[in-house]
Formats: structure tokens, sequence, C-alpha cells
């Protein structure tokens, strides 16, 4: 039961006091530009500003700057913002798995909320579909940021 009450406690979306820094792929940039635009609405929307936004090449980039956010102990939160469109060649699954993977071992390793906003789609039309994956992540980040501070026995607002 008590996974309801937190699911159910709106406390749990309330950014205010969180550090949340966002790491944007700007490979496929028109689509990582509106993705970057709904999280971050949405996180003020939830009643936070960005503690920080960095730019990194492309997805495969994406876990080396979250490694390095995650190392500073500062923050709360993290959330990935990336697009990967599916090509011609195996490229496409490499890209996907390998920043899937590194995004998830860095939320493990430091023991830190990481969205996962990696679009991974078919095209570009899949992708405009999806931007608001950008406001979701901004909930999950927060949420999770709550829930670990929850756990931890923290003042969670």
């Amino acid at each position: 039961m008590q996974n309801a009450r937190l699911r159910d406690d709106p406390a749990m979306l309330d950014a205010s006091g969180l550090r949340i820094a966002l790491v944007q792929a700007r490979f496929n940039v028109h689509i990582t530009d509106r993705l970057l635009q709904s999280c971050t609405q949405e996180l003020r929307r939830l009643g936070a500003e960005p503690a920080r936004v960095l730019s990194v090449p492309g997805a495969l980039e994406l876990p080396q700057a979250l490694e390095l956010l995650a190392r500073g102990g500062e923050l709360d939160a993290l959330v990935a913002l990336g697009c990967v469109i599916r090509g011609a060649t195996y490229h496409f699954e490499l890209v996907c798995d390998t920043s899937a993977a590194g995004v998830q071992q860095v939320a493990l390793r430091h023991g830190i909320a990481v969205a996962n906003g990696i679009l991974t789609v078919e095209d570009e039309a899949q992708a405009l579909e999806r931007i608001d994956k950008g406001a979701e992540c901004a909930r999950a980040a927060v949420e999770m940021a709550r829930l670990a501070r929850t756990l931890r026995g923290e003042r969670t607002a």
C-alpha cells in the first residue's frame, strides 16, 4: 500500500528545492531542442528551474556527461534527452542499446534519479509524436528524486 500512497501524493511531483540537470544531445537537434523545451517547461510548472543544462554531440555521449554530473554529488536528478532515428545500418541498434545501458548504469552506480528521454524511433514523424517525452522525463526525475529522499528519511518538500 505504500507504493499506492506515493503514487497518489502530489508532494512527489513538487520540484521545489530539487537540483536537476538536463543533458541534451545535439544530433537531430530540431527534435532535441523541442524535447528540452518540453522538459524545461514541465520542470518549471512543477516548481524548479534546471540546475544545469548541458549539450553533447549525440546519444552515445549522454552517459559520459551524466556520469560526470553524477560524480559531483550535488544534484538530485538528471535527465538525458536525445533522438535516434533508424537508418539503413546496424548503427541504430548499437546507439540505442549502448546509450540506454549507459544511462541506466549511471543511475545505479550513483544512486541518483536519471530519466531516459532518448527517443528511439523509425522516422521523424514518430519523433515529433513523442515530443512530450521531455515533460514525462521531468515528472519522472522529480518523482524519483522525491522517492530517494523519502527512502533516505529526508524531508520531501
